[in-house]
């Protein structure tokens, strides 16, 4: 990367002249706000924004996409700053739990001094259920969300947001909700009411996945509105005004084809030129026209790439069961879902972490090809635009994208935040270079190193005591139960 750095003044934009000294590659990306002041003028226009348990920066993205600036984002996973990063080079990163974090020092590395925190958001992870005869706010496996919210009002953010998983609004569940919205109210903030599940095929994704959203203002500011739904799934009939949202070939039918790529086994990266016709959801994923951007800041890139494409080397089996897998349906064997060309995907799951076997989570099957989709076709079905890159592997940019809130759905909540506050968003003229490459292919320790911090969470570890079985033993196993008229493929 270059050591000068000259960003032009325009429509709110963040405003850097200087010239950065010894190491300043690595200053922008651990705390590049503070750098910035550092080396010359600095001025923010936008409404800024704190991200909590930010991940690879879903929600972030669609904030900065809405008119925020992203001015810190608290992760404990190393390997997840690295790639958060990457992707907002102008967002300071602060490697680290929640737990006794202040207002204060998130300032500080933000280097925001006392200006006002136009809006905090996030999800806590939580169990959401609580020991018998304790709050469920008090009981220890639910402390993030309590850290949420005294973070939230340390830095006496305007707004908040807090997302979660749908099940936290049923059942005994449901308790830890009631009691957030009141600890909440005894903080003096308010509440919009009622909270609502939202689905993101409504708001532009071509994927099922429901997310509860909850959102509040201090005493004084007024209360945003949920976003009402942009478009009809492409699985349902359309209904009113609303557009046919867009189906897993809108978001997939342009890619070139990663099996074409020698490259791809071993990298994630390969120049092509074979790009094929794009849909209108597709034209916004590559970015094509100004519009694209949204209100965030456009980032240099190289289009020319097919990125995050790192293939899988199936078998001849797999393969086949793969392609007599019909559409919309799950293949037996492997469990994983097939995808279909005008439907959409299933939720995209994150698999697990170290802490519980580090299992990949199970891509589905393309509609076209006799594979599992790439890292770069689930950030396609969850609304990620090209530029945006993941970790090089498979399990980690797999992980990093399950664990995300899709952008687009995020970019409708942050809009309303905006409309609260009474700011008109415009498009920044700052255009923002990505981050060192070598961010994308960090292992967990050469991440916490990278940062100063320790190995707070395990290497990968598949061992779970089961050895698993081998391809021709399930396939052996499978054909001895056929009936003796169903074609039976032993070919290896």
């Amino acid at each position: 990367m270059p050591n000068e750095f000259s960003w032009a003044a325009g429509n709110g934009a963040l405003v850097v002249f200087g010239t950065a000294g010894e190491n300043s590659d690595r200053h922008r990306v651990r705390n590049p706000l503070s750098s910035y002041l550092k080396a010359g003028v600095i001025r923010v226009q936008r409404p800024i924004g704190i991200d909590l348990f930010s991940g690879a920066g879903g929600l972030g993205l669609g904030f900065e996409q809405a008119g925020f600036d992203l001015v810190a984002a608290v992760e404990i996973d190393p390997i997840h700053c690295a790639v958060h990063a990457y992707n907002f080079p102008q967002c300071a990163v602060l490697p680290r739990s929640v737990i006794g974090l202040t207002g204060d020092e998130i300032r500080q590395r933000a280097g925001i001094g006392r200006r006002r925190v136009d809006v905090v958001f996030g999800g806590a992870p939580c169990q959401g259920f609580s020991l018998i005869g304790h709050r469920a706010l008090d009981d220890p496996r639910n402390g993030l969300v309590r850290e949420f919210v005294r973070i939230v009002t340390e830095l006496k953010a305007s707004y908040f947001v807090f997302e979660n998983v749908k099940g936290l609004t049923v059942g005994e569940h449901r308790s830890l909700l009631e009691e957030l919205i009141g600890e909440f109210t005894s903080r003096g903030y308010r509440t919009r009411m009622p909270w609502k599940v939202l689905d993101t095929a409504e708001f532009g994704v071509p994927q099922h996945r429901e997310r509860l959203i909850l959102m509040g203002a201090r005493k004084g500011f007024r209360l945003p509105e949920y976003p009402a739904p942009s478009c009809t799934p492409a699985n349902t009939e359309k209904h009113g005004l609303l557009r046919r949202g867009p189906s897993c070939q809108d978001a997939l039918g342009d890619l070139p084809d990663a099996e074409q790529f020698e490259g791809l086994l071993n990298n994630d990266e390969v120049a092509a030129g074979n790009w094929r016709s794009a849909s209108r959801y597709a034209r916004e994923m590559r970015c094509i026209g100004d519009a694209s951007w949204h209100f965030g800041y456009v980032r240099e890139w190289d289009r020319r790439l097919l990125t995050s494409s790192l293939r899988t080397d199936h078998t001849l089996i797999s393969r086949r069961r793969f392609e007599a897998t019909e559409p919309g349906q799950v293949e037996p064997i492997s469990r994983f879902y097939k995808l279909s060309a005008d439907g959409l995907s299933n939720t995209l799951r994150a698999g697990t972490d170290s802490s519980r076997g580090a299992f990949t989570s199970p891509r589905p099957i393309h509609y076209a090809y006799p594979r599992c989709i790439t890292v770069r076709e689930m950030a396609r079905l969850h609304g990620f635009p090209d530029w945006f890159r993941f970790h090089r592997t498979k399990w980690h940019g797999a992980r990093q994208i399950g664990n995300a809130v899709p952008p687009p759905l995020a970019r409708a909540v942050a809009l309303e935040v905006v409309r609260a506050l009474g700011h008109a968003p415009s498009r920044p003229e700052v255009r923002i270079p990505l981050g060192d490459d070598r961010l994308l292919s960090m292992d967990m320790t050469e991440s916490a190193a990278y940062f100063d911090v320790p190995v707070s969470i395990g290497k990968r570890d598949r061992k779970s005591g089961s050895t698993k079985r081998k391809q021709r033993e399930i396939e052996a196993e499978r054909t001895m139960t056929l009936p003796f008229n169903e074609p039976q493929f032993l070919s290896y």
